[in-house]
């Protein structure tokens, strides 16, 4: 039986369009899921909208929908975005479905059956911005501190016992170093917790949008207790007679989210876990925030990046490659078109794609358009080449992990580097005419290091890596990790493929 792996991004807000951040959040989870796919794990990967909310009724109300008419709109948005950056997502979960409004209404049963929620006041500052409640201590002036507006609420509500938990919430960080990464978003998360929690509020009165609490039609519940639901719906929490789906994936292995909602995933979601009796996720990874040229992304400043805009501009897998190769994965990031045209035309141009058409180009010209077969021995620079993937997939398990992405594909880039300075070294055109079966034995030799590079390239660009392995005529089911394992035989007729990353001027 096969492991299984659950891997979750943020359910996105559909008060507006997607932009760069949801498709960098997606991303890192696409390669997880690929990743572990391709290494033999049952993996179901998750993505949705988050549908319900002040922020979203006021959205439609602006635009003069209906809420339900806005949220299809928006959210088909984001449907869009799985397709344009080429994502694998096994479900995509909406909180206006029946489905989620039953695991809701599940779990809000077993917090009041268990003793956590109790019926009161609130009176406090609120965030709509940020769906968000704030201590008069929180905020910077006047404002929450993410900047956004905030306004004096008073209102009946159901109180969930937050501040019970404390303890145990931290002895639970204390016993699972690795829940809370990375380290700068550990230490927020202890800082916070230990400062002292307050009961949060569970329920609004003021608007109508959202999941109505049980027994209860008066109220709704906090579009944060609903939207963090959402992990258990899409493994049919709610279904008992499916409860062997829920048992087979639950708790998820991890949740990706940006760094600006980690509080909501770390402090308040484990809670509702403990109090509701259920398993806590394995890990909660908060990521860092792109600036635009190195100006913060804003409505306002007009330099919101779109996503679907800079893939028709650059390419799927040229844009993949960069988000993931520019910044380490958990720091602040700078989207530049710049330093992406010259990642483009150094690393995938000159560097990865050149050596792969070289290659070929040779094989095709010397040998008759057929790779030659397996050398009956080996050189020791040429085991040291095609060693360098196969004899350290456990140093890319490591890597991807720990979501060390960059240095993934820096370790990679040192192997095309070292391919490309074999060709030079080896010199396969002058051996054409000294030792021709020396020729074929370099050129194989350089052709297995492709096939190796581009089966671990497949999480990161998996368009190109496909036609790759595609003009290599590898099986479908020979291109998974164990199949590093065994060499390339040869022996196969090729032809001189296309340019896959032409330069961009």
């Amino acid at each position: 039986m096969k492991n299984t792996y659950y891997i979750t991004t943020p359910i996105y807000y559909v008060n507006d369009l997607p932009h760069i951040g949801h498709a960098y959040t997606t991303l890192s989870c696409d390669i997880l899921a690929r990743f572990k796919r391709l290494d033999d794990f049952d993996v179901f990967f998750l993505t949705g909208t988050d549908e319900h909310g002040q922020k979203v009724e006021t959205a439609a109300n602006n635009k003069n929908v209906k809420p339900h008419d806005f949220v299809d709109e928006v959210s088909q948005n984001f449907k869009n975005l799985l397709n344009c950056m080429n994502f694998s997502t096994d479900d995509f979960i909406r909180t206006t479905e029946k489905r989620h409004i039953k695991s809701c209404h599940k779990i809000w049963n077993a917090l009041i059956d268990n003793g956590h929620i109790y019926l009161g006041k609130y009176a406090g500052w609120y965030a709509v911005r940020d769906e968000a409640f704030f201590l008069e201590s929180e905020l910077i002036d006047g404002k929450a501190p993410s900047g956004a507006p905030v306004e004096w609420v008073e209102e009946p509500s159901y109180f969930f016992n937050l501040s019970k938990w404390q303890d145990e919430l931290l002895s639970f960080y204390d016993e699972n170093k690795d829940f809370i990464s990375p380290i700068s978003r550990r230490n927020e998360i202890l800082s916070f917790v230990k400062g002292g929690l307050k009961d949060l509020s569970v329920s609004r009165t003021s608007f109508s949008w959202g999941v109505n609490v049980p027994n209860d039609d008066n109220h709704i519940m906090y579009v944060w207790l609903d939207a963090l639901t959402n992990y258990l719906s899409a493994c049919n929490y709610s279904e008992d007679d499916k409860k062997d789906f829920f048992s087979k994936y639950w708790p998820a292995n991890i949740h990706m989210v940006g760094k600006d909602i980690i509080r909501f995933h770390a402090v308040y979601w484990p809670a509702f876990l403990m109090a509701a009796k259920l398993p806590l996720p394995k890990k909660i990874f908060a990521h860092g925030w792109w600036t635009n040229e190195g100006n913060k992304i804003s409505k306002s400043l007009g330099n919101v990046i779109n996503p679907f805009e800079i893939v028709e501009k650059y390419g799927i897998d040229q844009v993949r490659y960069f988000l993931m190769r520019e910044v380490p994965f958990g720091n602040d990031g700078d989207f530049s078109n710049s330093q992406l045209v010259n990642r483009v035309n150094s690393d995938l141009a000159n560097s990865y794609g050149n050596l792969f058409q070289r290659v070929v180009s040779m094989i095709c010209k010397n040998c008759d358009e057929e790779v030659p077969l397996k050398p009956k021995n080996f050189k020791i620079e040429d085991l040291i080449l095609i060693n360098s993937i196969k004899d350290h997939i456990d140093d890319y398990r490591f890597l991807i992990d720990n979501q060390k992405f960059d240095q993934y594909l820096k370790n990679i880039w040192i192997t095309i580097s070292n391919a490309n300075k074999y060709v030079d070294e080896q010199a396969p055109w002058s051996l054409k005419k000294s030792d021709f079966s020396r020729m074929e034995d370099v050129l194989y030799i350089l052709l297995e290091t492709v096939r190796q590079v581009s089966i671990l390239l497949q999480p990161f660009m998996p368009v190109s890596s496909k036609a790759i392995l595609d003009h290599l005529k590898i099986a479908d089911d020979e291109r998974d990790f164990k199949s590093l394992g065994k060499m390339y035989e040869g022996g196969i007729n090729i032809s001189t493929p296309l340019p896959l990353f032409p330069r961009i001027n």
